[in-house]
């Protein structure tokens, strides 16, 4: 799980800088190219961090949908072109609160076991 550790302080690094772009609301990540940028950016360094989590890891959260994270990386990273920002804003609502709960236990009980 150490190893582990670092990816989940990526992600997590990444939910904070997500969290943070889109701050000024919708409406602002929908007009402004660089809160885009930023936050797709973010989007997809995260998912990729979560494909180098050891299946172990994975295991302590089966709520996440681990494989659609990864699903969502390759749409970022393969169908630039046709992004769609509406699905990306739902994504950081609904998906991203959750997932930041799950990568926060799972930092915690890492941190138990290093001890």
């Amino acid at each position: 799980m150490k190893d582990d550790a670092v990816y989940l302080r990526h992600i997590a690094e990444c939910i904070r800088r997500i969290e943070k772009n889109v701050g000024g609301g919708r409406d602002e990540f929908l007009t402004s190219d660089t809160v885009q940028d930023a936050t797709l950016r973010n989007l997809q360094t995260m998912s990729e961090a979560t494909q180098h989590l050891s299946e172990a890891a994975k295991l302590t959260q089966p709520e996440v949908e681990w494989s659609k994270i990864a699903a969502f990386r390759n749409v970022l990273v393969h169908n630039y072109l046709g992004i769609d920002l509406e699905l990306v804003w739902k994504v950081i609502e609904n998906d991203l609160p959750d997932l930041k709960v799950a990568v926060a236990e799972m930092l915690h009980n890492t941190t138990d076991t290093e001890s």
